[in-house]
């Protein structure tokens, strides 16, 4: 039986007539809760073996149960909505595997993210003199969704990378002496690769075509993984798409949106909606799960008079693995000998219920063993900018993700996501272990190249 109060508060706690301390953020945290999704949770409790706060802390009130019981409790007015209950929604990686999990077909996604939505506009809306937060204002919003900036603020480490500095700095322990988020952003920050020129406006099928679709370049993934971009779009022409690469086209949104900026990231989304001529392409590819997820909510998140514009574009985005799937993959020739794993990125598994076909897609390459991944579905603990927000708990859950990848012996693991190859690297180069982290596409396109793997360092 779960408790009345996951609290086990006394009766000092509760509140009569819906006035707790911090009234306005209630007030709006009420309106933003969909009763209906509110009331399809039966609180079973199957969601919480699937969760990975839970999974971690065992705590009922970090479980999607526990956080939707918050949830009617403050908006009964039984429980205030004070620090401790704002921690618990925090805590949340929005991953979405509990809507995997539930029976019920909760879509836990609507109730948590409208709410934390609403109290990050609460605390930015404070008027408090040191409440203003400068990483979210500067680095998030002004740096983040833009490519060019994020590549001139990322230079200094790439310097000491190409140095051969770098490493050393990690290893000594250097940059754990840099304060906060932007100490983590650094630790974050790819080992440098060629990522190649930038991309053109078009790409022509290889051999007969069999679709013509445009490419969504996005902003971090651009920023650190150009290489993988170029590495889709080899894969696309491979197999007969040409492609279009429209100018105009930049961040998903997402950054803003789960910042507590939904302006910001209309904005973004209708400069999206915009640069793509939806009548002349049969699809828009995205090679990156949270932009995918967003991008195909688009017509969700705001009521307007182009809602329907925007649900036009979501109806055409499709992941890149989604896609290549439906048409039927083009077999490639080149033999990769080696042993794989395949994480399940949250934003592709859970949230655009994409699971088989990118492992349909890597049996196809010869000589490859893909090996079944333990815990393949729990959040690696990237979740957007969590790793920077929260990084005890996200390195808690990428060091059980590596222990997971390294008890398979496998010596490549896959992920369709941006985030989920950062935090994933970041283990493997703390840990100093030989395994090759990389996007699915960048394997497919060694095989159709011919090419060998490239080495560990």
């Amino acid at each position: 039986m779960f408790p009345k109060n996951p609290f086990g508060a006394a009766e000092g706690r509760t509140t009569q007539g819906g006035g707790p301390p911090g009234g306005n953020a209630r007030r709006g945290v009420v309106a933003s809760i969909d009763p209906k999704v509110l009331q399809a949770c039966v609180h079973c409790g199957l969601c919480t073996a699937a969760c990975p706060t839970y999974t971690e802390l065992g705590n009922e009130n970090d479980s999607p149960r526990g956080r939707i019981y918050l949830m009617r409790l403050v908006r009964e007015g039984q429980l205030p909505l004070d620090e401790q209950v704002r921690r618990h929604w925090q805590l949340c990686l929005d991953c979405r595997a509990c809507e995997t999990a539930c029976p019920s077909g909760v879509r836990y996604g609507r109730l948590i993210e409208p709410v934390r939505l609403t109290l990050e506009q609460s605390d930015r809306r404070g008027g408090k003199l040191f409440g203003w937060d400068w990483f979210r204002e500067l680095v998030l919003f002004r740096i983040f969704p833009y490519p060019d900036r994020l590549r001139l603020a990322i230079w200094p480490v790439r310097l000491l990378q190409k140095l051969g500095v770098y490493e050393y700095l990690e290893r000594v322990g250097l940059w754990g002496l840099i304060p906060g988020r932007l100490g983590q952003m650094i630790r974050l920050v790819p080992p440098p690769v060629w990522q190649g020129p930038r991309l053109p406006r078009f790409l022509p099928a290889a051999g007969r075509r069999r679709a013509r679709v445009a490419f969504f370049v996005g902003c971090v993934a651009d920023a650190m993984f150009r290489d993988v971009h170029w590495a889709t779009l080899r894969v696309l022409q491979q197999n007969g798409c040409d492609i279009l690469i429209p100018p105009g086209q930049g961040c998903c949104g997402a950054i803003h949106y789960h910042h507590g900026d939904p302006e910001g990231a209309r904005r973004l989304a209708d400069a999206n909606v915009a640069a793509f001529d939806l009548e002349d392409i049969d699809a828009i590819i995205v090679n990156h799960a949270g932009c995918g997820a967003m991008l195909k909510e688009y017509g969700l998140h705001w009521q307007d008079t182009k809602q329907q514009a925007r649900r036009r574009f979501s109806a055409k985005v499709q992941d890149v693995n989604e896609f290549l799937d439906k048409l039927g993959l083009v077999s490639p020739t080149g033999r990769i000998d080696a042993l794989a794993v395949y994480h399940d990125a949250c934003h592709l598994a859970h949230a655009q219920k994409i699971v088989d076909a990118p492992r349909r897609l890597l049996r196809k390459i010869p000589g490859l063993v893909l090996k079944d991944l333990p815990e393949s579905e729990i959040c690696c603990g990237s979740a957007g900018t969590y790793n920077l927000e929260h990084p005890e708990l996200a390195g808690r859950l990428g060091d059980r993700k590596l222990q997971n990848i390294l008890s398979t012996g496998a010596q490549i693991v896959l992920a369709s996501n941006a985030g989920c190859l950062l935090q994933i690297q970041r283990e493997v180069r703390h840990h100093r272990v030989p395994l090759l982290v990389m996007h699915p596409m960048s394997l497919l396109d060694l095989s159709y190249r011919e090419q060998p793997l490239p080495k560990i360092c």
